[in-house]
């Protein structure tokens, strides 16, 4: 095989791999390898000989034929050349491993395909059907045969379809790297060729255009059609081939394709008009002339398809890296895999609690903003009202009034007030733990590498909650014990600075007693338990937020996935393998990223090995 047939050969291969992945190029927006390796495209106007030139080209009758819009999808025809002796065959994209030999096999499939997407009518379909023929008797070469331009809707189509099949065409014909082959037929004017005009739009140099005259035997005796086969009617900077195409009756009868070569070949070098350009005519010539231009341009493009691919694999092996490498089977590995992902969790959650991620500041807030508006809400101005004032101290005397203080009265007035205190305090822990499950849930989806495993996502996230619940209970505890303390031992030097009852200017050693029951008496009762609550508020306020933080955000800190690691390690191989139960999407999608990332290795390896053969 020479350099240019592995070239090309290449190319096809590369394009044939690009369709296995889904990428055809053309209709997608994104990064498409297809787009960056030269194709040709075949266009021309309904009846223009399309098919025709396409068969003698494969030198084999396989295309649906019919009158009105035949080929109603894009067909991407690969020729692939074997070695002399080898039987042909095609095999559809859509079909693989499945070879035909039959040739009218191929032509049914084909009719098949399209009407899957488009149904039984003249509707018509963007998406491309993928035909590869191996056969010793064709050239390596990528054509892409597309539907014919139209100027009127037939029944059973949309207004829409003149349109429509223009901009699908166009769609593949304006991309630089495409070779546009224009199919006219000589027996109608050049200046109305549907393919020419369109060519001329979006190839105005006519660098990338071959023009291709069918029916040249067709053509009214006396006339030729040397002007435009010799560049005189219309001028490309590549060269006009003109065609002789079976007729009909040669297509009813069945005639071999090889033997219409023959009598084509026959027709140019006995034609009195076109016999000295016999060598430069037929679907052979054709056929040769676009691989031989197809393997220059492929050269000629090399180094910015490389450039592509190159970049094309730092991207893939970036998106490998976070879509992770595919699970190992053995117990050992995948509870190592677990074990490492629960530490990236889990370095994720502590980020957040110690500032390099937000959201940690907002268990601060509750201690700086929450909690001290909590307490200034507190109700005591209502408790420590007159009314209920002589109402508690006097249940507290009983039957025997106090004699000087009344101690039990403030001991019952000073418990019932703390007591109101439990209410911030729990509200506090609360507030912290829904701030510690909030970054529990953030940091599971923060983590890239646990994407890939929603069972073992969704297990991390329960044992956090469960460990959360655990520290709240024990961080409820411990703020309800400081409130406790608070009410189970009173401070006892801060009564005994208290100032003494006595009256203006009076010696407490000779005035006479107090009335215990005066208004002024209790209003000093309220102002000392005031002053007590006020000690106690500070205290509280100081010692909650040390509580709460050691009791769940340490604990969150140090231990959340503890008990969690202890399940872990008890587990069997199957359980293990069952929180790796990746997302099948992303299962998929890691799959088709390997897929390309190997495909364009390949092509990479393979170009620059042939390139370096001149």
């Amino acid at each position: 095989m020479t350099t240019m047939e592995s070239l090309i050969g290449l190319v096809n291969r590369i394009q044939m791999a690009c369709t296995a992945l889904g990428d055809y190029g053309a209709t997608n927006n994104s990064f498409s390898l297809w787009d960056q390796l030269p194709s040709v495209a075949v266009v021309g106007g309904q009846s223009s000989g399309k098919s025709s030139v396409l068969e003698s080209m494969v030198g084999r009758d396989f295309l649906p034929r019919g009158s009105g819009i035949v080929t109603r999808r894009p067909l991407v025809l690969q020729l692939h050349k074997t070695d002399e002796g080898q039987q042909e065959y095609a095999e559809f994209g859509h079909l693989p491993r499945t070879p035909f030999t039959d040739f009218s096999l191929v032509r049914k499939e084909i009719q098949d395909e399209t009407d899957r997407i488009t149904g039984k009518t003249r509707q018509i379909s963007p998406v491309p059907i993928h035909l590869s023929i191996y056969s010793p008797n064709v050239v390596n070469l990528t054509l892409i045969d597309l539907p014919g331009l139209t100027k009127v809707a037939v029944e059973e189509q949309p207004e829409s379809v003149v349109k429509d099949i223009e901009d699908m065409v166009r769609s593949y014909v304006e991309k630089p790297n495409c070779i546009i082959l224009a199919i006219s037929p000589a027996n109608q004017d050049i200046a109305t060729s549907d393919a020419i005009k369109l060519s001329r739009e979006v190839d105005p140099t006519g660098e990338r255009t071959f023009g291709v005259l069918t029916k040249l035997d067709l053509m009214d005796k006396g006339t030729n059609a040397l002007d435009v086969l010799e560049g005189r009617a219309y001028r490309l900077q590549q060269p006009w081939v003109g065609i002789v195409n079976r007729s009909q009756a040669d297509i009813n009868k069945n005639v071999d394709m090889i033997y219409a070569r023959r009598k084509e070949r026959e027709y140019f070098a006995s034609s009195p008009d076109y016999g000295h350009l016999a060598s430069k005519m037929g679907s052979e010539y054709l056929a040769k002339l676009l691989s031989k231009h197809l393997e220059s341009v492929i050269r000629a493009k090399i180094p910015g398809i490389i450039s592509v691919i190159n970049k094309s694999i730092d991207e893939l092996e970036s998106e490998m890296n976070l879509l992770g490498r595919p699970i190992s089977v053995d117990a050992g590995a995948q509870l190592y895999t677990i074990l490492e992902l629960c530490r990236a969790f889990d370095k994720i959650f502590k980020e957040h609690l110690d500032g390099g991620r937000p959201g940690g500041d907002r268990i601060y807030g509750v201690f700086d903003n929450q909690l001290p508006a909590a307490l200034r809400k507190l109700p005591f101005d209502r408790y420590l009202s007159m009314q209920n004032l002589r109402k508690i101290v006097s249940e507290a005397d009983g039957y025997q009034p106090h004699l000087i203080a009344p101690e039990q009265g403030y001991r019952r007035l000073i418990e019932g007030a703390l007591n109101y205190f439990r209410g911030p305090a729990e509200a506090s822990v609360d507030a912290v733990h829904v701030v510690l499950k909030e970054l529990v849930r953030k940091s599971v989806g923060e983590c890239q590498e646990l994407k890939r495993f929603p069972s073992l996502q969704s297990a991390i996230a329960a044992a956090s909650y469960e460990a959360l619940e655990k520290y709240r209970e024990e961080g409820r505890k411990m703020v309800l014990r400081l409130v406790d303390m608070e009410a189970n031992y009173l401070t006892v030097d801060f009564f005994r600075k208290l100032p003494q009852e006595v009256e203006k200017g009076g010696n407490p050693a000779t005035t006479p007693a107090v009335d215990r029951y005066a208004e002024g008496h209790f209003r000093r009762i309220a102002s000392n338990v005031s002053s007590y609550i006020n000690m106690v508020t500070d205290t509280l306020r100081n010692t909650i937020p040390k509580a709460v933080v050691y009791c769940q955000v340490k604990e969150a800190k140090q231990s959340l996935l503890n008990y969690f690691y202890t399940q872990i390690g008890k587990k069997e191989g199957k359980d293990l393998g069952e929180l790796l139960d990746e997302d099948p999407a992303l299962m998929g999608k890691r799959e088709q990223c390997a897929k390309s990332l190997q495909l364009y290795k390949k092509a990479r390896d393979e170009i620059e090995s042939i390139s370096l053969v001149r």
